[in-house]
This record gives C-alpha cells, structure tokens and sequence, in this order.
C-alpha cells in the first residue's frame, strides 16, 4: 500500500513538474515575442522622422515614401506574430530602398539628422535581429516539449499550443534591392 502511494505521489509531482515547465517555456515565448514586439514599434516610431527627413531630396520616391507611411498605419491593425513578419518584412524592403536612394544624394548623407536617424535605425534593426533569434530559440525550444515523451501527454491533456516562428515567408523579401534613378 506504501508502495503505491508513493508511485502515486511521484507520478502527480512529475506532472506537475511537466506542467510548470511548459508554463515556464510559454512564458518565455511570450516574452521573447514581446521583445519583438517592443523593437519593431520602435522602428516604426522611427519612420515618421526618417520620411520627414528624406522627403524633400526624394520627390521622384514619393511611392516609397507612401508605402512606409502605410505599413506602419497597417502595424496598428495587426495581431498575430505572422501578420507582423509580413509587415516587417515589407517595411524591410521599403526601408532598403530609401536607404539605398539616399546614396544619390549628398546633401541628405550629410545631414546631421539624417544621419542620426540612420544610426538609430541600424541599432534597431540589430536588437530586432537578436530579438527575433531569442523569440525563434525559445518557440522551438517550447514547440520541442510539446512535442517529445511524455511532456507531449501532459501538454495535449492540458490544451498547449505550439507557437509559430518569426520567419520570412516572401521570396521578395530575401532578394536585394533594386534601385532605378531612370524615373
């Protein structure tokens, strides 16, 4: 009878280890999306600045411009980690190319503020970079418990979901900016 209850008591302590190490790994999922999160509004904080700052060396890029003003308008709206990839990807490739066109303008290199808003950019972009490799690790970290024994007993007994990682899905996104001054 001893014996049984202590099978017993080791069997409910071991799930309950399960179980808080998967609220534990969920957690740290969210945590690391909120990270992201915080990064990539920062850069869009950023845009307004970096419109104003390009707009009038850049009349012939008003597309661009518009597209950038409209994705971080459509940020807002956005709620789920693909619908931000995808933002994020987009405002990437927009962000490319004012950056790029801007080498064609020596005055606008030269800007003080201009060049602020460039350095404040490139760090944002490198702790979004780091945020997103953190958030990546932990999701897969979390989706492997989901998905080995016997965490994967407990995890489907109570309801856990796998999260999805922060990924490019557009082939767009990956290529390299083209830039045509022929306009």
């Amino acid at each position: 009878m001893i014996i049984l209850v202590i099978i017993i008591v080791v069997i409910i302590v071991a799930v309950i280890g399960m179980y808080n190490g998967l609220i534990q790994s969920r957690n740290k999922v969210e945590n690391a999306w909120s990270q992201i999160d915080v990064q990539l509004q920062r850069r869009f904080d950023l845009i307004p600045n970096l419109v104003e700052a390009v707009k009038g060396y850049m009349t012939h890029e008003q597309e661009t411009l518009t597209k950038v003003t409209e994705l971080r308008s459509s940020w807002a709206n956005a709620t789920t980690v693909a619908e931000k990839a995808e933002l994020d990807n987009e405002l990437t490739g927009a962000l490319k190319t004012i950056m790029a066109v801007s080498e064609n303008y020596p005055d606008l290199k030269a800007s003080q503020n201009f060049s602020e808003l460039q350095e404040e950019l490139r760090n944002t972009e490198n702790k979004i970079s780091y945020a997103r490799q953190f958030y990546n690790d932990s999701a897969t970290m979390y989706n492997t418990k989901l998905q080995v024994v016997p965490t994967n007993i407990i995890a489907s007994m109570f309801n856990f979901k796998e999260q999805e990682l922060f990924k490019t899905d557009s082939e767009e996104a990956r290529k390299n900016v083209k830039v045509d001054f022929s306009k």
